[in-house]
């Protein structure tokens, strides 16, 4: 493991969010917990664009534990997208709650971005193994 952090951001209460992030297995696996929003963003956005300053062949964000994702979220999640893109990189989502299953349906994001029960089923960066 390279990392294991976690950032807060916000003022503490309901709207608090964490990110944990680990690089290990050849990937970025990014774990935001608590509320997404305009409000609480900056720990998230600091976290993936540590992770896409690689430029990586993988990040994995695992939303177990998102509450709560608006607009903003959202957002940052698309840019990395295409940023990890540019770089021949995917993002995936793994383990979303129903909330941002719901989410996802109702903006269409779903369908641009690879979905996966669990961390696990995202696979290995390269050289991770596997």
């Amino acid at each position: 493991m390279d990392a294991d952090t976690a950032a807060h951001g916000g003022p503490a209460g309901a709207d608090q969010l964490t990110v944990s992030v680990d690089r290990s297995a050849g990937r970025w696996v990014l774990a935001p917990a608590g509320e997404l929003d305009h409000d609480s963003a900056e720990p998230f956005r600091e976290a993936l664009d540590g992770a896409l300053r690689d430029p990586p062949d993988l990040v994995v964000v695992d939303c177990s534990g998102l509450l709560f994702c608006d607009s903003t979220g959202l957002n940052l999640l698309l840019r990395a997208r295409l940023s990890a893109q540019a770089d021949g990189g995917e993002v995936v989502l793994a383990a979303p709650t129903a909330m941002v299953r719901r989410m996802l349906e109702i903006t269409g994001a779903g369908e641009i971005f690879r979905v996966v029960d669990s961390t696990a089923e995202a696979g290995p960066g390269p050289g991770g193994g596997g």
